[in-house]
């Protein structure tokens, strides 16, 4: 009762017509870091920061976290009608948004994506407002130990329920640990795998391997495929973009499922780049249309930005009541508040009490005029999709080489680029999953130093990873679902004995393997 009453007076600071300004200012500017790639919402955040230093903290802090809310949405677009992830979580967005917007459906992909994370960010906004004490117990029990597990169940779900053969995910994981352990060492800071390339010191920029991995990757796969194929009409309508929305209740499992994994992987390390891949990973071995993601299934959008956006909000709850970001604009905002003099923390809650509530109840209210603002522009957004593909080539190539040189005005970022490029090229027409590359990419240097820090503190001892139940818990489930590949085999195994001895001719086993090589062939053209 305390925190509703709190809220209330929250919003009673929120919503003023100065406040109102400033949130529409920053989702618009929110929905423009989004959509290009190359910015992001950590940047965006980061050049606006300068400006609010004369600001009041609580309007400077709604602009903030309004063009967060902003960045967050507008990622989902270039995803959508490009296959270009303008943030980093939008990635998985990427593998049935832009399948449905090539099928001539844009406008249903793009409703379908913002009408999801609403729901997913007001999951968020809630959890903060009525669970922060319980929140701010579990998170303070997160150690090394503790944040190595959570990305070991990241990394292991997919193993065991991405889809595609463990084999294959495995050699795609490895060489994204590779990627990311490029560049100086944090633990030892000895300097690694840069080839005598001083450049390299600085490791693979996350946005230079996602644009050449999308972006030119996919452009390589459609000239060779589909290089004289018309342009994708689409005809907007807004009884299309309701009706879009209004079917989304009827995915209500999907919505809840992604919003609770979104949730805890924002209050958790995770963070919302590792919340959309998990969310999506999930949906694709739990549905009953899961062989068809990776073609523009419904629920393949919905998993990712609910999760994403949900993770994205709930990753401000550590930072403002222990002072421990969940996210790299989290940090940025953290430290925005340092500037202002203020100290985040439990104590935050009790001496900044119109602060903390003026935020959370803008949460509430931004969100919405996002939602707002960005459907009425998805007409405008959809119709990009009526430009002839060998106009929207080009465009697509002048945007990632930009984008690359733009991120530390660096020619070896755009050779990179290209690299990547013909690396998501090859591992597309060898059927190699890209999810669990480009997440082993972002966060497999943050693994590698919460596990040598855990061997630092237990001193080489692996028992360190079962020394209290929340780590034992995510350790066995991690290892559960390693394991469940080599489980889901064994009736195949057993059958095989059981099949000759009761004397199946050659021929039957030749068809039961013809069955079953057809089978595989066809689940892996729906891989990502």
């Amino acid at each position: 009762m305390d925190n509703f009453r709190e809220l209330l007076h929250g919003f009673s600071i929120a919503i003023t017509v100065p406040h109102l300004v400033l949130m529409v200012v920053g989702v618009l500017l929110g929905i423009l870091v989004g959509v290009l790639p190359g910015l992001g919402a950590p940047n965006g955040v980061s050049l606006l920061l300068p400006l609010t230093f004369g600001m009041q903290p609580v309007s400077a802090i709604i602009l903030l976290s309004s063009m967060y809310w902003g960045a967050l949405f507008g990622g989902s677009v270039t995803s959508i009608l490009f296959n270009i992830p303008g943030e980093p979580s939008s990635v998985a967005t990427t593998f049935d948004g832009y399948p449905m917007a090539r099928d001539g459906r844009p406008t249903t992909a793009l409703a379908t994506a913002f009408g999801s994370a609403a729901f997913g960010a007001l999951v968020g906004v809630i959890l903060i407002t009525f669970l922060a004490s319980w929140v701010a117990q579990v998170a303070l029990a997160f150690g090394p130990a503790e944040y190595f597990a959570v990305y070991f169940l990241a990394f292991a779900s997919f193993v065991g329920m991405g889809g595609a053969a463990p084999s294959k995910t495995l050699v795609a994981l490895a060489i994204g640990f590779a990627i990311a352990a490029i560049g100086i060492d944090t633990v030892s800071g000895s300097v690694r795998l840069t080839m005598g390339v001083d450049e390299l010191v600085k490791g693979v920029n996350f946005v230079v391997a996602v644009m050449g991995l999308f972006g030119i990757g996919e452009l390589l796969v459609a000239v060779e495929e589909e290089f004289h194929a018309r342009a994708v009409s689409s005809k907007i309508e807004w009884r299309e973009v309701f009706r879009a929305i209004g079917r989304l209740p009827r995915h209500s499992v999907a919505l809840l499922r992604s919003a609770a994994i979104g949730c805890w992987m924002g209050i958790t390390p995770g963070g919302p780049t590792a919340a959309s891949f998990m969310s999506y990973g999930i949906a694709r071995r739990f549905s009953r249309r899961g062989k068809y993601f990776g073609t523009g299934e419904v629920e393949g959008i919905i998993s990712p930005e609910t999760a994403d956006h949900a993770a994205g909000t709930s990753a401000l709850l550590p930072m403002l009541s222990l002072g421990i970001p969940g996210s790299a604009t989290a940090a940025v905002m953290m430290g925005g508040l340092m500037i202002w003099g203020l100290n985040p923390g439990p104590m935050l809650f009790v001496d900044q009490k119109d602060f903390v509530w003026g935020l959370i109840a803008s949460m509430y209210v931004g969100n919405i005029v996002a939602v707002a603002l960005v459907l009425l522009t998805v007409p405008v957004f959809a119709a990009l999709m009526r430009i002839p593909f060998v106009i929207i080539a080009p465009l697509i190539v002048i945007i990632c080489v930009v984008g690359a040189y733009s991120v530390s005005n660096s020619y070896l970022d755009v050779v990179m680029m290209l690299g990547f490029g013909i690396v998501g090229y090859l591992f597309k027409k060898l059927f190699y999953p890209l999810a669990p590359l480009v997440l082993a990419i972002v966060i497999g240097d943050k693994a590698e130093d919460a596990f040598r820090q855990s061997m630092l503190m237990s001193k080489g001892s692996l028992g360190i990873f079962f020394a209290n139940k929340l780590v034992t818990c995510l350790i066995v489930a991690g290892i559960t679902l390693l394991l469940l590949p080599l489980v889901l085999q064994l009736p195949r195994l057993w059958r095989k004995p059981a099949s000759a001895a009761t004397g199946t001719t050659a021929q039957e086993k030749a068809q039961e393997t013809a069955q079953e090589t057809a089978q595989e062939t066809a689940r892996e053209k729906v891989i990502i």
